[in-house]
């Protein structure tokens, strides 16, 4: 199996970003490597792993217009285990682009990391389109609250509709629940809804709790696995989830 990931819900504020780099994290402290693609304009991923978006060479948007992938990728402030092609507001004139060029600039680097993370923009454009061609794997990210669950069935059929157009190899290989409180009646309704529409099999455990570490970790720009005892738990369940999207890839 390949070891591109997408990570994508059309819906902004899910902490899409948030797992992405919580992964990465996870990845790092097991000693493996990996390269996150940020394909978001607002560039909060490059920003959180250290990198200026504004005065960084290259970005996606540059690969997408066929720089080589390997030219743009920078290493993070986070870890020699973590890189990073950046993102940048320019992905925003990306959105006329051509499918399959991601994919084509991807393969050539991808025998160099354990796994692709591609971190999709908040929308179902070219953009995401083009990270689903890359793909080998979509995983959505989700949080259990109404909004939050909305548009499940448009990101399906987005998935379906690039499987049968451009990219065959593509698995939707899951769904992360995200900032799940400890204790709330309308999360488990909301996680209940959840597995009724994808099945309980498809969607990941552990969830991620809901930690006030979590926010401080992205506002800090360190590794949710920096903060040692603090953030045990949260790190503890991104532990696990990198070793499951490990066994989806291998």
């Amino acid at each position: 199996m390949g070891r591109t990931v997408a990570l994508l819900n059309q819906k902004g504020g899910v902490g899409k970003t948030t797992v992405t780099l919580g992964l990465a994290s996870a990845a790092a402290h097991r000693g493996d490597r990996v390269l996150v693609v940020d394909l978001d304009p607002q560039a909060s991923a490059t920003w959180v792993l250290g990198v200026d978006p504004a005065t960084a060479e290259l970005s996606t948007a540059d690969v997408l217009a066929r720089t080589s992938a390997a030219d743009a990728i920078v290493e993070s402030g986070w870890s020699e285990l973590i890189h990073l092609v950046p993102g940048s507001p320019d992905l925003q004139s990306r959105e006329a682009g051509t499918p399959s060029r991601l994919r084509t600039a991807l393969g050539q680097v991808a025998e160099g990391y354990t796994a692709i993370l591609l971190d999709c923009p908040p929308s179902l454009g070219n953009l995401t389109t083009s990270a689903l061609t890359a793909a080998d794997h979509a995983v959505i990210v989700v949080e259990p609250s109404s909004l939050g669950l909305r548009g499940i069935g448009a990101v399906a059929d987005l998935i379906d509709d690039v499987w049968d157009t451009h990219n065959a190899e593509l698995e939707l290989s899951g769904v992360i629940v995200n900032r799940v409180p400890a204790v709330s009646g309308e999360a488990e309704r909301r996680y209940d809804e959840l597995t009724r529409i994808v099945g309980k099999k498809a969607v990941w455990q552990p969830v991620v709790p809901q930690r006030v570490v979590l926010n401080q970790a992205i506002g800090e720009r360190r590794a949710i696995h920096s903060y040692g005892s603090r953030s045990a738990d949260v790190a503890a369940s991104f532990d696990a989830l990198w070793n499951r999207l490990r066994r989806t890839i291998r």
